[in-house]
């Protein structure tokens, strides 16, 4: 049994960063831009919330271990401020959204060495000592199950996904907004008749969507890395694009497909103890979630539509 509360909340803290960068997607994707640079939105901001943290180290040395907070808040503005770039080749110059997308991807890649290289001098930051820290909420934890699960030793990170999953579902399905977010992905063309500005909405989701996946990146590697390193995210922004496919676009559908991919990811370190599966090869379980993720992709895919106008430029000339 201790084996599976451990294996419960391991899941919860891998499924954090799949849920916020699938949220991101959710903005941008309703919208109209098909994002899939969130792989590249969270090196960038894992590459700042690790770089923040570091150099603040000493600042904060025997404190309240400030640094990882003001680093996820600087890797969520790095994200906004990279995705700039896709909103205005998207949007603006109405160029392919997926060619945009993969090449924020490749900069993603030899930016962060780089600027490693220049602070650092190597190719990739500092180790930093102190990390986001576990923690016990009083009271809570104390309830049978639920609280060995949810509320204790665990990352207050965790708490921070489930809240943005509520604030997304208000904002996107009760606000004006989310109204006009939703018309955007869905008819731009009707959104305009109305009076609302499609390009100025679309530039809001895809900033969103940056900053979300900054926050993301960040929170994966001051949670589950000592240092950031090009292989940090290893491929959990195209997991979270699949989370989004497979939870429709929906804030909820995200929640349940992150912890679905979250769980995948853990079965591969707890594989030896589980008499089931101990005998297969470790190689079997290092591509286990991403076998997961194409297999879901592949059922699931052809029965999820999305929004109707993702990936078309917007052309107001065309009314």
């Amino acid at each position: 049994m201790d084996t599976l509360y451990s294996m419960l909340a391991l899941a919860l803290v891998y499924s954090t960063p799949i849920i916020i960068a699938g949220l991101g997607g959710l903005f941008s994707e309703r919208s109209g831009v098909v994002n899939i640079a969130l792989e590249g939105l969270m090196m960038f901001g894992g590459f700042a919330g690790a770089t923040v943290t570091v150099l603040l180290e000493p600042t904060f040395e025997g404190g309240a271990h400030l640094g990882p907070w003001i680093g996820v808040v600087v890797g969520m503005a790095v994200g906004a401020l990279i995705s700039l770039i896709h909103a205005f080749l998207s949007v603006n110059l109405n160029a392919d959204q997926v060619i945009s997308g993969t090449g924020i991807n490749l900069f993603a890649v030899g930016a962060t060495v780089y600027l490693a290289q220049i602070i650092f001098n190597q190719q990739r930051t500092d180790a930093f000592k102190q990390g986001f820290s576990k923690l016990n909420v009083p009271v809570l934890s104390e309830i049978p199950f639920i609280g060995d699960v949810f509320f204790s030793r665990i990352y207050p990170t965790v708490y921070i996904a489930f809240i943005l999953v509520i604030v997304t579902w208000f904002v996107v399905y009760k606000t004006p907004f989310g109204l006009r977010l939703r018309s955007a992905g869905e008819n731009p063309h009707a959104s305009d008749s109305m009076g609302i500005n499609v390009y100025r909405i679309r530039y809001v989701g895809v900033i969103l969507s940056g900053a979300l996946a900054g926050l993301a990146g960040a929170i994966m590697i001051l949670t589950q890395d000592i240092q950031y390193t090009v292989f940090g995210i290893h491929g959990t922004g195209f997991i979270a694009l699949a989370a989004l496919i497979f939870g429709k676009w929906k804030p909820f559908g995200v929640l349940y497909a992150g912890l679905f991919f979250g769980f995948s990811q853990i079965i591969g370190i707890y594989s030896t103890s589980i008499p089931l599966i101990s005998g297969l090869p470790g190689e079997f379980f290092k591509i286990f979630p991403y076998a997961i993720t194409i297999i879901a992709l592949i059922i699931f895919s052809s029965r999820t539509v999305g929004p109707k106008a993702a990936g078309e430029p917007y052309d107001k000339g065309k009314r």
